[in-house]
């Protein structure tokens, strides 16, 4: 009997606060120690996309008249800079735990019931809590050759030497973030669509921005149909043509590393994803399991780190305090893309909030280029958005497109989540002349909301 197991070794690993010192805890982990987001998501991947912006800095500069001179990225160079780096986190904290005398390393394992935990030799394992935090893995669509070298997903594709020649498959963040990355550093790249638009997800007005800017080759209504080799050279057959190239990344999704759950019986969403109440307490029968827990992707629908960072501290509160419960809050999630350009957004889109709240809801789009840094920057295309209640000011959502969009929408998901209005938002505090950040703030001063009192 152990006093907690953890299926995952992502933000799962993070459950193990002192109060665990003493006590006998098992970690689960069927492939590399540390989980999707520093080995195969959102380390990496970021780690990539500052070179390929930093490779963009000749055309950047030519609108500002400065001539730089070409340069070349040096793509092995800058994967040995990513991995020897990350290699050595993932191994020293697989070392760290197994040098823990109360922590047990297991691989992979199924879940018998809310309590039982089986590994691959048969061995049971009885715990009082269990956590899943198995997190997510790529959908591999039902492609012919997908199963050929040179066919990757974005588990592999970034430890590749550079194609000259990629085709990109998909239409979400993944996708687009990997075909902005490999178009930065030089490869030749051909985004293969089956629908009519990139991002679908997002805001219409941030959407459409998106797909007027984007900044390398984009084939709509091409419907994957199989991939064949010959000489070396891959071809990407599709309902729009054939597509020659070096290397194809595979970016349709991802799903939920919930297989193992199935013994235990558990409540699933259509997609897989293990339904969880308030608390993260897991379901069966519509009904919280005692000491059985989720969080991340084999839950959460947003797939984000850092919301699987939130629910783990929820989860930690709960397990060392099963008489004091806490909650976890959906109130405004924020997500962001890392292309060029890049994306960031929080709450409702203006569909949605019109659907809401119909003629109460006000709109405000700030143009980059209306503000004396926008200026500065010669920027004619960035967009700052954000929707609000007319009645109380409350602000519904908020969406930007451009440069450093994820560090400028921030001030509006800390007003979403502590409750203050668009009014006292704009004009409760000092906004810094001549930042960036003065299109946040002129956003908010164009809602139409009433008079909080704030100058």
């Amino acid at each position: 009997m152990v006093d907690l197991a953890i299926v995952g070794s992502g933000s799962g690993n993070s459950l193990l606060t002192p109060y665990w010192e003493g006590k006998q805890v098992a970690i689960a982990e069927s492939g590399v120690f540390g989980g999707t987001c520093l080995n195969v998501g959102c380390i990496p991947t970021k780690m990539f996309v500052r070179p390929a912006q930093l490779a963009r800095t000749r055309q950047e500069a030519a609108r500002l008249n400065v001539e730089l001179p070409a340069g070349r990225a040096d793509f092995a160079a800058i994967r040995e800079r990513i991995f020897s780096r990350i290699d050595p986190i993932s191994a020293g904290g697989r070392d760290y735990r197994e040098q823990a005398q109360n922590v047990r390393l297991l691989g992979h394992v199924q879940l018998l019931d809310g309590h039982t935990l089986r590994t691959e030799e048969g061995e049971e394992i009885h715990a009082q809590q269990i956590v899943l935090a198995a997190g997510s893995r790529p959908v591999l669509p039902q492609i012919e050759g997908i199963d050929l070298p040179g066919v990757h997903t974005s588990d592999t594709i970034m430890r590749i030497d550079q194609p000259r020649r990629l085709a990109v498959i998909g239409a979400g963040f993944i996708a687009c973030e990997f075909a902005s990355i490999f178009s930065g550093l030089g490869t030749e790249v051909i985004q293969l669509v089956r629908g009519t638009r990139l991002l679908k997800y997002l805001d219409e007005e941030i959407c459409e921005a998106f797909n007027q800017q984007v900044s390398w080759p984009v084939q709509f209504d091409a419907q994957p149909q199989r991939i064949t080799e010959a000489g070396g050279e891959l071809s990407v057959h599709t309902s729009a043509g054939t597509f020659a190239v070096d290397a194809v990344l595979v970016a349709t999704g991802r799903q939920p590393n919930s297989e193992f759950t199935a013994p235990a019986g558990l409540d699933l969403h259509e997609d897989g994803r293990v339904k969880v109440d308030e608390y993260q307490r897991v379901l069966r029968g519509g009904e919280p399991v005692a000491g059985l827990y989720a969080l991340g992707d084999i839950c959460s629908e947003q797939q984000l780190k850092h919301a699987a960072n939130y629910q783990a501290r929820v989860v930690a509160h709960n397990l060392e305090h099963p008489q004091d419960l806490r909650t976890a809050s959906q109130r405004a999630v924020p997500a962001a893309v890392f292309t060029h350009p890049e994306i960031a957004h929080v709450g409702l889109t203006e569909a949605e909030a019109r659907e809401q709240i119909g003629e109460h809801l006000t709109v405000k789009t700030q143009k980059y280029g209306d503000t004396a840094y926008g200026w500065a920057m010669e920027d004619a295309e960035g967009l700052f958005k954000v929707l609000a209640d007319k009645r109380d000011g409350r602000i519904l959502g908020a969406h930007v497109i451009g440069y450093e969009a994820a560090n400028l929408i921030q001030p509006l998901v800390t007003a979403m989540n502590l409750g203050i209005d668009a009014h006292k938002m704009a004009r409760g505090q000092y906004w810094i002349h001549p930042a960036l950040m003065e299109v946040a703030e002129n956003a908010l001063l164009g809602l139409d909301v009433p008079d909080s009192g704030e100058l």
